[in-house]
This record gives C-alpha cells, sequence and structure tokens, in this order.
C-alpha cells in the first residue's frame, strides 16, 4: 500500500507544474494529460473483470503492471515535447488504475475480518503519498525555484519508475491471490461497469445525488490539475511538501466522519462537502505567498472534507441504496461516474479555463481562475440542497 500509493503521489501532484516548466505545454494538453487518469478509471474494470477476476492470480498481474509501468515512467521521464509525452502517460494510466483495484483485492483475500483490518492497511497508503511530497519538496528541492529552472522536476518520474519497478519484483513475492470467477463463466459489459444499478437512478434521490456526484467532479479535476502549478507559479516554497497538508486532513477527517454522520446526518454531510469546495476555491483565489499565505494553507487543509465528507459519505450512501445484490455493480457505477464521466469532464473544462486567462508565458490570472470552480461547486451544492429529500443513512463504523 506504501509503494502503490507513493508512486501515485509522486508524480501526479507535480505533473501541471512539469508540463507548463518542462514542456512548455497548453493548458488544453495539459487537461488531455491529467485526463489520462480518466481514461484508465474506464478501461480498468476491463482489464479487472475480463483478465484478472477469470484468469491469472491478482499479485501476478499487479507485478507485471507495475513492471510496464516503470518502463513508461522511464520513457516519461526522458521526454522533451508533449506529442511525445502524452501516449507514454495514457499508456501508464491504462496500466496503473487497474492496480488499485488489485491491491485492494490481494489485501482482502489475506484477511479474516477485513472491515476491521483494511483500514489499518490501507492508511500506508496516504502516509506513502505524503512521503513522495514532503521528498520533492524539503529531501531532493525539485519543486524550488532553482530546481523548476533547472528542468529537475523529471526526476519525480524516475523516482516513480525505480518504487514501480520494486513494487513490481515485490508484488510476484505477495500472497497468493487466485482468481474469483470461472475461465467459463459468461460475462458482460453491463456486469463490468455496474450498468445493473442504473435501475437505481428510478429512485429521485439516488439520481440527485448521481448527477451531483458527477458535476462535483469538475471543481475536484481543478485542484488536481492547477493546484501546483499554481502554487509555484506565485512563489510559494516548497509547495508539493506543503500540498500533503491535504493528505494529513484526510486522514484527520476520516476520523472524524462518524462524528458528523450521527450529529448531521448525510445530507448535511454531504452539503457540508461541498461548501467547503467553494470556500477552498475562494481562499486560492485571493490568498498569495506572502502576508496571505495561510489562506492558501486553509484551503489545502481543507481537502479531508471536501474528499472524505463527500466522496467517502457517497460510497457509504451508495452501499445503503444498492443492497445486497447490487452493492458491488452501484459502487462501480458510480466510481465510473465520478472519475471517469466527471474528471473526464473536469479536467476539459480546467484546462480551457486554464488558457483562458494565461496573461503570458507561466502567468496566469490565477483569481479568475480559481473563482470558476467555487462558484460551481456553490451552484451544484444550492441544486442538491433543493432537490435532495433528507432521509436515514446508516454509518457502519468501521
Amino acid at each position: 500500500m506504501f509503494l502503490e500509493f507513493f508512486i501515485w503521489g509522486g508524480w501526479f501532484v507535480t505533473l501541471g507544474t512539469f508540463l507548463g516548466n518542462n514542456l512548455n505545454a497548453t493548458g488544453a494538453e495539459t487537461g488531455m494529460a491529467y485526463s489520462t487518469q480518466s481514461w484508465g478509471a474506464i478501461i480498468a474494470p476491463f482489464i479487472i473483470g475480463l483478465i484478472a477476476d477469470r484468469f491469472f492470480n491478482a499479485e501476478k498481474i499487479l507485478g507485471v503492471l507495475h513492471i510496464i509501468g516503470a518502463i513508461l515512467m522511464f520513457q516519461m521521464s526522458k521526454t522533451t515535447d508533449f506529442n511525445v509525452f502524452y501516449p507514454y502517460v495514457l499508456g501508464y494510466m491504462i496500466a496503473y488504475m487497474p492496480t488499485l483495484a488489485l491491491v485492494n483485492s490481494v489485501s482482502f483475500n489475506q484477511m479474516k475480518d477485513p472491515a476491521k483490518e483494511f483500514s489499518y492497511i490501507r492508511v500506508w497508503g496516504t502516509i506513502g503519498w505524503i512521503v513522495a511530497g514532503l521528498a520533492i519538496s524539503y529531501l531532493f528541492h525539485w519543486d524550488s525555484a532553482e530546481g523548476l529552472k533547472s528542468g529537475l522536476l523529471q526526476n519525480t518520474f524516475l523516482m516513480t519508475a525505480i518504487a514501480s519497478a520494486i513494487l513490481g519484483v515485490f508484488s510476484f513475492a505477495l500472497p497468493k491471490t487466485p482468481p474469483k470467477a470461472s475461465k467459463d463463466e459468461k460475462i458482460t459489459i453491463s456486469d463490468i461497469l455496474g450498468l445493473d444499478a442504473l435501475k437505481l437512478l428510478k429512485n429521485k434521490n439516488f439520481l440527485v445525488f448521481f448527477l451531483s456526484s458527477v458535476l462535483i467532479c469538475i471543481p475536484l479535476a481543478f485542484y488536481y490539475q492547477n493546484a501546483n502549478p499554481f502554487l509555484s507559479e506565485i512563489g510559494v516554497n516548497n509547495p508539493t511538501g506543503k500540498m500533503t497538508i491535504g493528505q494529513i486532513s484526510e486522514v484527520l477527517f476520516m476520523l472524524l466522519l462518524p462524528v458528523f454522520f450521527k450529529k448531521y446526518g448525510f445530507k448535511k454531510t454531504l452539503l457540508f462537502g461541498m461548501i467547503a469546495w467553494a470556500i477552498r476555491y475562494v481562499l486560492f483565489a485571493y490568498g498569495n505567498s506572502g502576508e496571505l499565505s495561510f489562506m492558501l494553507l486553509i484551503g489545502i487543509a481543507l481537502h479531508g472534507i471536501c474528499y472524505d465528507f463527500f466522496f467517502v459519505s457517497g460510497q457509504i450512501y451508495t452501499d445503503s441504496k444498492a443492497g445486497e445484490k447490487f452493492k458491488s455493480a452501484a459502487q462501480g457505477l458510480i466510481t465510473l461516474a465520478t472519475y471517469g464521466v466527471g474528471m473526464l469532464i473536469g479536467f476539459w473544462v480546467a484546462g480551457k479555463i486554464s488558457d483562458t486567462y494565461l496573461i503570458a508565458e507561466n502567468s496566469h490570472n490565477w483569481e479568475n481562475i480559481w473563482m470558476f470552480p467555487a462558484i460551481f461547486a456553490l451552484a451544484v451544492m444550492i441544486l442538491f440542497a433543493i432537490f435532495f429529500k433528507n432521509e436515514e443513512v446508516t454509518y457502519k463504523d468501521q
């Protein structure tokens, strides 16, 4: 888990800054690069459903995909042109995104009580992401003003390639996790994409939640794509290291989620998450690297509320609505809708807005860029508040 998320955090956070500084990429091109995550999320269920669940042990596929990833990451570290870079990053994300499910499968297979044990294992993933960010900023200084001038940010791909190769080899030593389904068992596209859960959309409340989940991913994409380039451009020291405050906050608010759920209920908890998105982007719009730098740090720290209160609460709500028969299908459908479709639209919009407010090379009108997702998140929150009828949702504290 540590290596799995060290790998993701080791290049994805600084990708936008790398593309702008090293490859002179436009906002639209940066959006294309980030949207490979969405294409990976859309294609991943097919790799899992058609191959991993039927033919090969999960730990072996995990090893092969990370070794392929290591090769592609090494190639990415050598590129100087976006047109060469893009096929590598697309190939990498198609290989990487299925590993998120595979690493969970290997974990669950070794546990007697996953509900109690998994969180203690999964937290090491968040620690891995944090360590990667701290290493980039405070150990190697690749994202410092001097590091950016020297083009050192490409070393993030080299670091990730090494970690990916280590995890690839290590995966073959993990306990055996055989396929769940038989080779002859019939499987349909509907099964793979969780389309059986579409009947849940007949429920008006679930439909409102589903559409809100897709729409809130547009502001979410702005954070992933623009936060690091924004902090670097306005002169914040050690931006990648400071962004790890978001992951620390994620862990803390995960612990607070049951308290909020019990006291305020599902609807209000989700509304807290949505308003946090709007507040965060207003803080980004009006903060700076000088006297108002505290506003940027608060904006980063709000990541825990933004992510946990909406997405984790949403997973719990989906689980409660789906029932035993459609649990997996419903979670698959929500993942496809958010990380697939929603983020795909979000990265495209973020790229277009960034290009619209480009003043000069590596200089943007960030106030206008950040106000767009702030207003958008507020609009989604208002629509959700009006159309979603409050209902009782049980939180099973794990």
